[in-house]
């Protein structure tokens, strides 16, 4: 077997084993879901450079309070964002490790 055609075997085969692991596959599931909504994309652009408080958020999205808690707990839930409270305000930041992970999965899908 030529040297090429085995290592790109190799590598898609180490992507589908890794995804074939139950805890990994629903972690990755959880990351595509959480960016693959238009409002979620504009939120990771608005937390890129540093943390906002919900209030802000919610202006600069023109979106109801409800709407914008049940985008944030889907990314939180799939770790693309650290919240911390500060008195009555809930700020929210990316969480770089998550969208690193994310990443990470991304390349092994595409054997980059």
């Amino acid at each position: 077997m030529n040297a090429v055609i085995f290592v790109y075997f190799y590598i898609d085969l180490m992507a589908l084993l890794w995804l074939a692991h139950p805890h990994a596959r629903a972690a990755a599931a959880r990351g595509f879901h959480a960016v693959a909504d238009e409002t979620r994309l504009r939120i990771v652009d608005l937390l890129r450079d540093s943390e906002r408080c919900v209030c802000d958020l919610q202006d600069w999205l023109g979106t109801s309070q409800s709407a914008l808690s049940f985008h944030l707990k889907t990314m939180k839930d799939a770790g693309l964002l650290i919240d911390r409270r500060q008195g009555r305000w809930v700020y929210y930041r990316l969480n770089a490790e998550g969208l690193a992970a994310l990443e990470e999965t991304l390349s092994r899908l595409t054997g980059e």
